[in-house]
């Protein structure tokens, strides 16, 4: 009590506020909201709405710098406290001892008293819990699908990192990291054959009549190595890989277009990195070598769409970048070899972006974007109720506001189709991290499309039962029986990324991936 009173008396009479003076009083820089509570009750409202205003310009200024500030509610105090704040202070240049404690560097880019009232925000601000979403539970229900799957794995644990069927040549191929080999699997899925890669595949572009573009990651670790590279399948016996491009850090897609109108086809990279990476271009020239540009040098590139969105004649791009400075951002063609650039939706770095899709959902010519949030292995591996399923409709301009949302647990990524084939367009979504300990059905959900109610759009989920087959980190939609409707093709990675620890969920960890054969053509 001694302590408490001098702690208190030095606040007042020194006039060094009490962030500083709750550091001499605790031992350490973290703040419990009830010593908080008591210096705070000390003041005035006045005071303390300064206190509060001064602690959220440095959050905007030292944080919203670079990337969206995050609201303390996102994320529950222990998460903030043991986590978030000591990894996001060795961003800022500050060292962290164990507790933790933080003490400045010479390129320390804030202040040790300045850090301190940023962490008194969130610790002060945030809720001990998150509060759980619960929607309506899905009907559990094969939904007009059956299930096929290959013989086990028994050679290891699957760790499958791609999943593609080739509708020209009639070839489902998958990659897994464990071994970094191709499989070209024939129809009856027991006879396969083996390329040998440098490095695990994540992505494969297919184009008629040309050879399939495979995107190698170099390292699946989080790591800024710039080992991956961009390879062509090729089809003449022997020969297997030729090499498009390489240096890349960690890229995850490649796909193919003429940007420039010379005839020629360049390719468009996604490069996630890590704490470096980008969007970068490969224009093709004459001598069919390819010049390399960033159109936009950030980490966390994931996906793109090549369309002509503002409707020039040009081919634009719409990229969704995530782990960090997350969102998605239009590029619109200068017609001069470049693009300019313009963000349509950002998210918190929290929200973990997966996956996005740009369809006509609701049918009434204008685009929407199907939007998923669940990337949950980075500094706060906890359950986030806005993890899920967005869709978010243009109200003119590019300007999308949200119109639907269904929370999932760790949501990886979204594909739409019209799986029942009456008319309406539905949705498959695959959960990596999934609560596998409460709700194992989320790692597979089915959103049956409802007419739409006064153009409000509504769907029925279905929980289809494979959840025991494997844990989805990849998927696929194509017609893999030629009957004339869409199935899903699912790839197994079940090695690792536990949250739920000391849980270990009771999967099968041998089949490499699933197909989800739809019934509706029949």
């Amino acid at each position: 009590m001694r302590s408490f009173k001098k702690a208190i008396i030095l606040h007042y009479s020194k006039n060094t506020g009490f962030l500083k003076i709750f550091v001499l009083f605790s031992g350490k820089p973290l703040f419990s909201l009830l010593l908080c509570w008591l210096l705070l009750a000390g003041c005035t409202k006045t005071q303390k709405l300064e206190m509060v205003t001064e602690q959220q310009r440095l959050v905007e200024t030292h944080c919203g710098s670079c990337h969206l500030a995050v609201e303390p509610s996102m994320l529950d105090k222990q998460t903030w406290k043991e986590h978030v704040l000591p990894a996001m202070a060795k961003k800022l240049g500050l060292g962290v001892w164990r507790g933790p404690s933080y003490y400045s560097k010479k390129e320390s880019a804030i202040s040790v008293q300045d850090w301190q009232k940023i962490v008194a925000f969130y610790d002060s601000l945030a809720p001990a819990k998150l509060v759980e979403q619960r929607p309506a539970k899905p009907l559990q229900s094969w939904a007009g699908f059956s299930l096929k799957k290959p013989l086990a794995n028994l050679s290891g644990v699957a760790t499958t990192t791609l999943v593609r069927y080739d509708p020209y040549k009639k070839l489902l191929y998958t990659s897994d990291a464990a071994t970094s080999r191709l499989f070209q699997w024939q129809n009856n899925l027991t006879d396969y054959k083996i390329t040998a890669l440098p490095s695990p595949a994540t992505h494969m572009n297919l184009a008629k009549d040309q050879d399939p573009v495979l995107t190698l990651i170099g390292q699946m670790k989080a790591v800024d190595l710039a080992a991956g590279s961009v390879q062509q399948l090729t089809s003449q016996p022997q020969s297997g890989l030729k090499e498009v491009a390489k240096g890349f850090v960690r890229p995850i897609e490649t796909l193919r277009a003429d940007f420039n109108k010379d005839g020629l086809e360049d390719y468009l990279v996604s490069s996630f990195g890590h704490e470096t990476g980008g969007l970068y271009l490969l224009l093709q020239s004459e001598k069919k070598t390819f010049i390399r540009s960033a159109v936009r040098e950030v980490p966390g590139a994931t996906q793109s769409i090549i369309r002509d969105f503002n409707g020039d004649g040009w081919l634009d791009i719409m990229s969704l970048f995530a782990h960090g400075d997350e969102g998605i951002w239009l590029f619109l063609n200068d017609k001069k070899g470049g693009f300019t650039q313009r963000n349509i939706l950002r998210f918190p770095p929290v929200f973990g972006s997966s996956s996005f899709d740009y369809v006509d959902i609701d049918k009434d010519g204008v685009s929407e974007i199907i939007y998923t949030s669940g990337d949950n292995s980075d500094y706060s591996k906890v359950l986030k109720p806005y993890h899920g399923l967005y869709i978010y409709s243009d109200r003119g301009d590019f300007k999308f506001e949200k119109s639907y949302f269904y929370p999932v647990n760790g949501s990886t990524k979204a594909l739409a189709a019209d799986f029942d084939k009456d008319g309406l367009t539905d949705i498959a979504l695959i959960s990596f991290f999934a609560d596998l300990k409460n709700n194992p059905w989320e790692t597979f959900l089915y959103f049956k499309q409802k007419k739409p109610d006064n153009h409000k759009l509504s769907f029925t989920p279905f929980a289809i039962p494979i959840n025991e087959y494997g844990r989805w980190i990849c998927m696929d939609v194509a017609d893999y029986d030629s009957d004339g409707d869409q199935d899903i093709i699912l790839g197994n990675y079940a090695q690792g990324f536990l949250n739920q620890l000391p849980f270990r969920p009771d999967f099968n960890k041998q089949i490499p991936f699933v197909i989800l054969v739809n019934g509706a053509g029949k």
